[in-house]
């Protein structure tokens, strides 16, 4: 490999990352990797602490999805304490999930990247940021605003704050929503299915007229996996794993977390600390899949809701049945998935079920593993604990959205910048879409959503003997 162009820092993103590219000879991209620079040990310093600990501790992962943690951290001691969880605080959780979903799809969608296909690919750097968006059309931006708000407040009114609220618990959760609550739900329901219905049109419109954008912002065959309930309707908090393919055959259903290492290896590459989880039976790297609401999307039946199953079957009848490839259309089925979230979130509402005071099951130490497994927004999400008998962590393997998507988020740079990039020019434009390629998957952006303007970046062509043929540089 003569050449390569590094794009670092990746922004917009949660965390340290950049991207090389490698070109022969000629000026064609013959590889690509994403490579994540940081080391954290979340795993390594939970040794030691108490089961009951786990879900606030966790919640700190991320600030952009605490709930997800906290979930799947609950599930796990609930196995381990070998009880069901009472129905009402299973519901609350769902509406919980649920308001995580909503203010995080639409953190992604409207804040960090609609000012690329809103404003322009190709639009100047001043323009494009979400500034961009608040002045060439500031209605669609406050609607974003408030319907992030709205998810927000879902969280706030059950764990008492927005941000790594602790209030899931091994057994159930503290306490339950009140009737103040509800109402405050109710009235803001309205607005925020008008947003949702106003996003998804404007984006199916905006891909309707750019079908070569699909396909080159990247497509490509993998696996798919997500939780299904066992009726195969969508799920986001309960059910059983399902892996599907590339054609929309199911390779392996209702798979039961605790035997997901049957089915998922972890690889470690030396490009970054981030691994690479992989589909055993295939093996590495040919077992490639992605998860999130791509993949949710392509996995399960239906929605199970009337105005989400609406939107999937016009999703799958043009854009690719059962399989549907283009990492671009991430975005389309955040948007299903957000309407999905408010039809059940309605649904909850007149669910008297959910207001019973009995919350919580109590129980002592029965079992010493247990794996919790819930969908974040970003993706699949588990947290795999073993404890001693007095409920001490011994050992702790977290296994995040972000990681799943390595391998397929190292194969969408790849192609973008093989459909882009040809010679040894570096156009703005060319930089956003391959940045935009990780954006698509949405990975975790708690340590820079504050990034306004333009975005730091340096990008240096190198030729063989090490010397610099062409740099690009754009100043925070």
């Amino acid at each position: 490999m003569s050449n390569r162009i590094v794009i670092d820092p990746v922004t917009r993103i949660e965390g340290h990352a950049k991207i090389s590219i490698f070109l022969d000879d000629g000026g064609k991209v013959n590889d690509a990797q994403f490579h994540v620079v940081e080391f954290r040990g979340f795993e390594k310093f939970c040794e030691g602490r108490m089961l009951w600990e786990m879900p606030a501790i966790t919640a700190r992962t991320c600030g952009i999805c605490p709930v997800s943690h906290l979930l799947a951290s609950a599930k796990a001691g609930d196995e381990i304490l070998a009880v069901s969880v009472p129905p009402a605080a299973d519901k609350l959780r769902r509406l919980m999930n649920k308001g995580q979903m909503i203010q995080s799809h639409a953190l992604s969608f409207f804040h960090l990247s609609a000012p690329d296909f809103l404003i322009g690919w190709d639009a100047p750097v001043e323009k494009r940021n979400i500034v961009g968006i608040i002045r060439e059309n500031p209605e669609l931006a406050r609607a974003g605003i408030r319907l992030r708000q709205f998810g927000q407040e879902i969280i706030e009114l059950l764990g008492g704050k927005k941000i790594h609220p602790a209030w899931a618990v091994p057994g159930g959760v503290r306490c339950g929503l009140t009737q103040e609550g509800r109402k405050q739900i109710v009235a803001k329901l309205p607005e925020a299915f008008e947003t949702a219905r106003t996003a998804l049109d404007l984006f199916k419109g905006l891909v309707e007229k750019s079908r070569e954008e699909v396909d080159k912002l990247a497509s490509f065959e993998s696996l798919f996996m997500g939780l299904v309930a066992a009726d195969g309707a969508w799920e986001n908090h309960g059910g059983k794993l399902r892996f599907s393919d590339s054609k929309g055959n199911i390779v392996a259903d209702q798979i039961d977390a605790r035997d997901y290492r049957d089915y998922i290896g972890e690889a470690v590459q030396s490009s970054s600390y981030l691994k690479s989880p992989y589909y055993k039976p295939q093996g590495f790297p040919d077992g490639m899949y992605r998860v999130g609401p791509l993949a949710r999307l392509n996995v399960c039946d239906f929605m199970g809701t009337p105005q989400a199953d609406a939107e999937l079957r016009e999703y799958r009848a043009k854009w690719g049945g059962r399989a549907v490839k283009s990492c671009y259309l991430y975005h389309y089925a955040r948007l299903i998935e957000i309407l999905a979230c408010l039809e059940r979130t309605q649904r909850l509402m007149d669910d008297a079920g959910m207001f019973s005071e009995d919350l919580r099951a109590d129980a002592g130490i029965n079992k010493h593993r247990g794996v919790g497994v819930s969908e974040a927004p970003r993706g699949t999400l588990f947290h795999d604990y073993t404890v001693d008998g007095n409920g001490v962590i011994q050992s702790v393997n977290m296994i995040i959205a972000t990681g799943q998507n390595n391998l397929a988020m190292n194969r969408s740079v790849l192609e973008i910048a093989r459909n882009y990039i040809d010679g040894n020019e570096i156009p703005e434009g060319v930089l956003n879409r391959v940045e935009h390629g990780i954006r698509n998957f949405d990975p975790c952006l708690s340590c820079s959503t504050h990034a306004v303007g333009r975005m730091p970046m340096q990008v240096r062509l190198i030729g063989p003997d090490g010397a610099v043929l062409d740099e690009a540089r754009r100043d925070g």
